[in-house]
């Protein structure tokens, strides 16, 4: 029995037609230490490569069946990291040069003394150690900016995207599928050049299985001693047409299993080994952890939603000649905040800061709302103060901190005649500005108690002649080129 940290020999592969060349090489790299594999031709080195793991290999380039140079290509082509040394009795620089080309570590002519094979053998096994190493370094940092990349958003569909883009990439996989467990019912939450899971396919409780005996690479060690209930269910299932390699591992949020992710391999000699399963099980951990947080984010955004649409509806019920105000003003300060080229979050922030600019008009005594006369000193005051009091109302809602000073601002003026703060031009949040333009159009092209709507055309006759006193003039323009292309 071998000592448990005595080191497990370099496998070489040694390829050659001539029994007798291959009965030496054999011989002297098992004297050397090594374990050595011989075959006759690159078809038999081809088979053996496609199902067993080697670390370095010796090849002859001329043999029948598939010669060396073409052994070489398929090595290259298929991207198996083993350095192959060429050695051949036929020796010529062009031959050298094209099997350097086709990927050759080195190149030895026959006859060659052992002592030659044995230096660069191990010149070869050290490169190859070297290239692993640096691959290793390679996967850490990759891990590391699938991480970062995973932390920096809450947007559910981009964190799939993203996990689902590295684990094609790092596994070499030719489909993935997230399988995620909530309530104890399975779905299928991503997949990718996968069509659904055929009927039956899924157990009761979804967890995918696969064909008779699985080895220990193709389904995590968690999952087939039944981690999360699901050993039982890897059994008896019949394998997708044309399927080579699948690897599983699970999803895991504090100890319990919360998804699987599957790699599918189709393509010939393509098989997910130890390397892979470790990646994946690295991958697996971020991937869980930011599908959760994005999920709960969602369920918090929903909340949020219910809230606003809660207060807006109370809002509007009070005032029949502000019913749809609020829709109306949210949709034209999301097409001109587009127009002005802002970004995804700045136009979520405009759009929740539109929905409720006008909340603190619910404080505001319903006949003062709707008086057909002029207001009283009084009742004006208290009608100007009404963005201070959605910013009050608003205060405690942590969700809504951002859009606190847009909804405050709303009826500032570029010229500094607004209020509550009389702030001026480019004090005035942008989104302020927008939301100004938005609720004036709205105001003037609907029918209040102490007037008619103007017609939109006389609407925007009135922004462009306040632009630059009420109102910011880009703003106005901005809005004004939208709306007219909108019809």
């Amino acid at each position: 029995m071998k000592a448990q940290n005595q080191p497990v020999p370099s496998r070489i592969l040694v390829v050659d037609d001539e029994k007798v060349i291959r009965d030496i090489m054999t011989d002297f790299l098992k004297g050397e230490g090594f374990e050595v594999v011989a075959v006759t031709n690159g078809q038999d080195a081809l088979d053996l490569l496609l199902n067993e793991s080697v670390d370095l290999v010796l090849v002859d380039l001329k043999m029948p069946v598939m010669d060396g140079m073409e052994l070489l290509k398929e090595i290259q082509a298929r991207k198996f990291r083993i350095p192959a040394i060429v050695m051949t009795g036929f020796g010529t620089l062009e031959s050298a040069v094209e099997s350097m080309k086709r990927g050759a570590y080195d190149y030895i002519q026959k006859p060659f003394k052992m002592a030659e094979v044995l230096s660069v053998v191990h010149r070869g096994l050290k490169q190859k150690k070297i290239e692993e190493e640096n691959v290793q370094l390679k996967e850490v940092m990759n891990l590391y900016k699938v991480s970062e990349a995973l932390t920096s958003s809450l947007s559910l569909p981009e964190i799939l995207h993203i996990v689902i883009d590295n684990i094609m990439r790092e596994m070499d996989a030719d489909a993935v599928a997230l399988h995620y467990r909530e309530d104890d019912l399975w779905r299928v939450l991503a997949r990718r050049n996968i069509e659904p899971l055929d009927e039956g396919e899924l157990d009761i409780y979804g967890a995918p299985r696969y064909n008779s005996i699985l080895s220990y690479f193709d389904v995590h060690p968690y999952l087939l001693i039944g981690g999360g209930g699901m050993g039982p269910f890897f059994e008896k299932m019949p394998k997708r047409p044309g399927l080579r390699s699948f690897l599983t591992v699970p999803m895991l949020i504090k100890s319990k299993v919360t998804g699987l992710v599957c790699c599918y391999a189709y393509r010939p000699g393509h098989h997910f080994l130890e390397g892979h399963s470790r990646v994946l099980s690295i991958l697996a951990g971020p991937a869980a952890s930011a599908i959760e947080n994005a999920q709960l984010y969602q369920r918090l955004q929903q909340t949020l939603q219910e809230t606003i649409q809660g207060l807006v509806t109370a809002l509007e019920a009070k005032d029949r000649y502000t019913s749809g105000h609020t829709k109306r003003v949210t949709e034209y300060a999301i097409m001109a905040a587009r127009g002005m080229g802002m970004d995804r979050f700045a136009i979520e922030q405009i759009r929740r800061a539109a929905l409720l600019h006008d909340i603190g008009k619910i404080g505001i005594r319903l006949e003062s709302l709707n008086k057909p006369e002029k207001l009283s000193g009084g009742e004006y005051e208290a009608f100007k103060d009404h963005p201070r009091q959605s910013r009050l109302i608003l205060e405690p809602i942590q969700f809504l901190k951002d859009i606190l000073p847009v909804v405050e601002a709303h009826h500032e003026r570029w010229d500094g005649a607004g209020y509550p703060q009389a702030l001026k031009a480019e004090e005035i949040p942008l989104g302020a500005r927008i939301l100004a333009v938005a609720d004036s159009f709205d105001a003037m092209t609907s029918d209040r108690p102490y007037r008619r709507a103007l017609s939109r055309q006389a609407a925007i006759k009135e922004l462009r002649s306040n632009a630059g006193s009420q109102f910011d003039p880009q703003v106005v323009e901005v809005f004004i080129r939208e709306m007219q292309k909108s019809g």
